[in-house]
């Protein structure tokens, strides 16, 4: 189940699906971490327990950056138009070279 969750949100953070979806990755990320730690602890894997601590605390700080932190979140808002714009002018650009 941890594996399947791993690949699952490393999947939504390389979609690059915007903020939101990378933010839930991070959530996602965080259970399986934990899934990670308890079967490290019972199973007496205890660099895979200490690795998934430290994985832990990144997710976390991965979930603030992108779904809690309201200055990080309202960069980013500001940012969106402007992103989309240049996605934009690329894919004319791109479509004007074919």
């Amino acid at each position: 189940m941890a594996a399947i969750g791993t690949a699952l949100a490393a999947g939504l953070i390389a979609a690059d699906l915007g903020r939101r979806a990378t933010g839930w990755g991070f959530v996602l990320f965080c259970g399986v971490s934990i899934t990670w730690i308890v079967a490290g602890l019972t199973d007496d894997a205890l660099p895979i327990a200490a690795m998934n601590a430290v994985l832990l605390a990144i997710n976390i700080w991965g979930v603030w950056q992108y779904l809690l932190s309201r200055k990080n979140r309202e960069v980013m808002e500001r940012m969106e138009p402007v992103e989309k714009a240049v996605e934009e002018e690329v894919e004319r650009e791109l479509s004007d070279e074919a």
